[in-house]
């Protein structure tokens, strides 16, 4: 048979000139950690980003080198993602928030030779530096007025950006080749490196900007609250390229009210962040009065979504969906977008739609197994360990003896859910938090999402803690406001959940701690109350 496609490779910085070629003129906002608010353009960017690539190579950095990013999310680090695969190095995105043994490790684990980091982390960097071998440059993410003082030797990003070839050529690379690198938060044992290919971040971006799942377009003014060290914020740099979308960026900043401003000032229509960022934002409505301009959509990943959060969005005449992935999927495995059968369910029913995961996106093949391996029924009450496969999903560790998968490529994702019958998951509970009391399962998802519609109760955890007769029993430990009582939280519980579910009791505390990708560390909450029902 005559006839055949060209080849293309499938490499980052094809998006980035499409960006620039289609959409150089759409904006690129952010506030800069030096203070104020920076406006540049896809196209500006596109080239600087190409600047930035040749300063690299002169600094030596070569095919498959690594470099870290530890910055927030500004202009500068989405020239950076695109500018050292451009290169064809590794972007190597890491978590600031980590404690200084994981930094370490991690940055020395990849061999990064560069490290390129914010103003806001020249203290952290001055103190890593004796324990970073592999690191031969240090590169400060600002201009030459604002370099700091340092007993490094630091080089400025901006003169680095001046002195590169407008004219530089993208490196020639193949489309399995590594663009980008990114590690688990390690909670339980070192965090491991999951490496991305040029071909599975350009699939996940044009995946991502599909109507049923990110919704981008030309149109757009997207926020991605979500840092891009976790898991490039969830795919926005790359995703919003394809779809020449414009990009509002918040630097550094996290609060409520910077937001807010934000959001309003910049037009934002799409945003997307963890639980924890937009309780702080619903409260500060509450407080204020205020109103979030033109945004009609917020999508909310990183831990389940409470219904009472969907309600009070829904309350400013803004829908909410979920989106559930993980590292290893780069990240999106899941969108919680309504089909046309669930938006014609009855308001109470669709609600409970919403405060599932949501259905795979196409890349994504999703089973729930029971112990013995078998897959269990798709009827959304049947719940085992939940397994994913596909292009962007992880196959092996970055540096790994071992695959990450079975013989027949499946990534057991750690969590236990149910799928229904129209495809939607919904997440009962991460295998390791599931409490299992007299034989039978509690979700402490569930229990918690339960709580925090309790008025007055801010955030809670359950965990499930020894019991000399039932052998565990969950014990919810909860932040609220100072008038909220026991009996409150208990009154608010009874007539929704199961009776045996009930917490055996209620601890109030000032804050939970968090890992540094704000999920519960429910690790130290077990250990600190191990011992409290005397089991």
């Amino acid at each position: 048979m005559r006839g055949g496609m060209q080849e293309w490779p499938l490499v980052t910085w094809r998006l980035l000139d499409h960006a620039a070629r289609n959409h150089a003129e759409r904006a690129i906002v952010g506030l800069a950690v030096e203070g104020g608010t920076h406006r540049t353009t896809w196209g500006a960017v596109a080239g600087r980003s190409r600047r930035l690539a040749a300063a690299l190579a002169g600094l030596g950095v070569g095919r498959g080198d690594r470099v870290a990013t530890l910055a927030w999310n500004t202009w500068r680090h989405v020239e950076c993602l695109y500018g050292i695969s451009g290169t064809g190095a590794v972007a190597h995105t890491v978590n600031p928030r980590l404690f200084d043994d994981q930094l370490t490790y991690i940055i020395t684990d990849a061999a990064d030779r560069v490290v390129l980091f914010d103003l806001s982390f020249v203290p952290l960097i001055e103190r890593l530096a004796p324990r970073l071998p592999s690191v031969e440059h240090f590169v400060v993410l600002t201009d030459r007025t604002h370099m700091p003082t340092s007993t490094l030797d630091l080089l400025c990003y901006e003169d680095l950006v001046a002195s590169g070839d407008a004219d530089f050529a993208w490196v020639d690379l193949g489309e399995d080749e590594a663009a980008g690198l990114c590690y688990t938060s390690g909670t339980t044992g070192n965090p491991k490196g999951v490496l991305y290919s040029h071909r599975s971040t350009v699939l996940h971006a044009l995946a991502a900007t599909g109507v049923d799942v990110l919704a981008l377009g030309a149109r757009t003014r997207v926020l991605p609250v979500a840092p891009m060290f976790h898991v490039n914020a969830w795919s926005v740099p790359y995703a919003a390229a394809a779809a020449g979308s414009a990009l509002v960026l918040n630097g550094p900043h996290f609060d409520a009210a910077t937001l807010t401003r934000l959001i309003v000032d910049e037009g934002v229509d799409f945003a997307m962040a963890v639980p924890t960022v937009w309780l702080g934002v619903l409260q500060h409505l509450a407080a204020t009065g205020g109103d979030l301009g033109g945004l009609n959509r917020v999508f909310i990943g990183g831990s389940a979504v409470p219904a009472s959060m969907i309600e009070a969005f829904a309350g400013h005449g803004i829908a909410v969906s979920q989106l559930w992935g993980m590292t290893e999927m780069s990240p999106i495995g899941t969108i919680g977008a309504p089909t046309p059968e669930v938006a014609a369910l009855p308001p109470d029913a669709r609600l409970a739609m919403a405060t599932k995961q949501g259905r795979a996106v196409f890349g994504v093949e999703m089973k729930i197994v029971g112990d013995d391996g078998g897959e269990l029924p798709r009827d959304g009450v049947a719940f085992g360990r939940l397994l994913v496969r596909g292009p962007w999903i992880v196959d092996a560790y970055f540096e790994a003896d071992a695959p990450a998968t079975d013989a027949d490529g499946w990534f057991d994702t750690g969590d236990v859910a149910t799928i229904d019958a129209r495809g939607y998951m919904g997440i009962v509970d991460r295998a390791k938090d599931v409490i299992k009391s007299g034989g039978e399962w509690i979700s402490s998802i569930d229990l918690e999402n339960t709580a925090v519609g309790c008025p007055g109760v801010r955030e809670a955890a359950v965990i499930g803690v020894p019991h000399p007769k039932w052998d565990e029993r969950p014990l919810l430990i909860v932040v609220a406001e100072p008038h909220v009582t026991r009996d409150d939280v208990i009154a608010h519980l009874v007539p929704r959940i199961a009776r045996w579910w009930l917490p055996d009791d209620i601890v109030f505390v000032a804050d939970l701690p968090h890992t540094a990708t704000g999920k519960l560390l429910k690790t130290e909450l077990r250990a600190t109350y191990r011992d409290h029902l005397g089991g």
